[in-house]
């Protein structure tokens, strides 16, 4: 069409023969339509036979017809067929609804990319509604394989090393400056650590080979509301690490958003759990010390040297803290004999990371006294899975 419009008042057009008409033609003009099976000979196919109509007619010999030697049969018929034109396995694929790169999102339109970067192009929906039914129905197809081979893998993982999430998001550009504002990343979580990956691990060894590993009690992850986001994508989350890095990422449906939000509080909580406490070197009045982050005591400040308990606090008379942003926390914890506020101020070289742990105890802690909470991880992690189709189909 852009050649016809850039072609001038006068267009010329040039017919060419096609020696494969000739034998369309021969075919009874009472029949439906008709299709050649594909010529072996020359690796090319019929153009009736991409549009889904196909010889119902098997011959004894295992050679293929042409043309000009289909035989004249009283049992020959023609019948539509669907013709796959292409498949894209969606176990470990993407789907975006946005520009690549960008925060334009398509009207009614998406595109699938698979694992292995074979793309449907772009598929472009009658209405709002047809293409929420499309997204989210391969979202949950997506999800179902997903759970299903997190679920086979575990198998030669030890408890303490369970994968408990995987999926892609897309990232955000930290260099305001480039082109393309995001890139997909696929996030996993497994045991004590959030993997963050350009390509999803397929073997063991994939799993040292991440982009950058974070220890899930050290990092801090935040659902963005509308107010906090920072270009026109909607389902957005950020990850502020042990370093005071943040990181911004975006999902493409808020069943996606509330998936990972689970997942993650479901992956602190084990680990949280599992470690039982966390010990972090601290400076106090220039003694070196050492404060531990227990989970069934709460805080004890201790001297390196000799091991000796300065001070031990329960995380119920916790009642406030602050910090300076680079080094120093100082905690208000209420005695509880006389019920007055101590103040008691550490430095530590992390100050991130021992923030984030504070928060994930606390966070573990309140969790496990949701007798709610406690039941619906008991039940996830005994629910049976099961895979969907396992492919996006494509037919005409």
């Amino acid at each position: 069409v852009q050649v016809l419009r850039n072609a001038g008042e006068e267009v010329t057009l040039t017919v060419s023969f096609l020696k494969r008409a000739p034998a369309f033609l021969k075919l009874p003009l009472n029949e439906d339509c008709a299709c050649a099976p594909s010529d072996q000979s020359s690796g090319t196919s019929s153009p009736l036979c991409d549009s889904g109509l196909h010889l119902n007619y098997h011959p004894n010999n295992t050679d293929t017809l042409s043309c000009s030697s289909w035989p004249a049969s009283p049992g020959l018929r023609w019948e539509k067929r669907w013709c796959d034109l292409r498949l894209i396995p969606l176990l470990h694929s993407r789907f975006s609804q946005y520009l690549p790169g960008s925060d334009l999102c398509r009207q009614n339109a998406f595109q699938v990319i698979a694992v292995d970067g074979v793309c449907s192009g772009i598929i472009q929906c009658l209405s709002a509604e047809d293409c929420i039914d499309w997204l989210q129905a391969i979202a949950s197809n997506i999800s179902n394989l997903t759970k299903h081979n997190i679920k086979k893998i575990n198998r030669n993982f030890p408890v303490n090393q369970q994968i408990v999430y995987m999926g892609w998001t897309e990232e955000r550009e930290q260099d305001s400056l480039q082109d393309r504002m995001y890139t997909p990343k696929f996030l996993a979580l497994r045991g004590s650590s959030l993997y963050k990956f350009i390509a999803p691990p397929v073997t063991t060894w994939d799993w040292t080979r991440a982009e950058k590993t974070f220890s899930v009690y050290e990092i801090m992850c935040k659902i963005l509301k509308d107010s906090d986001l920072l270009d026109r994508r909607k389902h957005c989350f950020s990850v502020q690490s042990e370093s005071g890095e943040d990181l911004y990422f975006s999902v493409e449906l808020e069943s996606d958003l509330t998936l990972w939000e689970k997942a993650f509080q479901t992956a602190t909580f084990l680990e949280v759990e599992r470690i039982q406490c966390k010990t972090y070197a601290c400076v106090l009045e220039s003694h070196l010390m050492g404060l531990t982050i227990d989970f069934s005591m709460g805080f004890v400040c201790f001297d390196a040297a000799t091991k000796a308990v300065l001070w031990r606090y329960k995380f119920s008379q916790l009642k406030g803290s602050s910090d300076d942003g680079k080094s120093k926390i100082k905690f208000l914890f209420q005695n509880q004999d006389t019920k007055q506020i101590e103040a008691k101020e550490l430095e530590f070289s992390n100050l991130f990371a021992v923030l984030h742990c504070i928060h994930s105890f606390f966070a573990a802690k309140v969790a496990c006294l949701d007798p709610l909470y406690v039941g619906s991880q008991a039940t996830a992690s005994a629910a049976p899975t099961t895979s969907g189709t396992g492919k996006l189909k494509y037919s005409t």
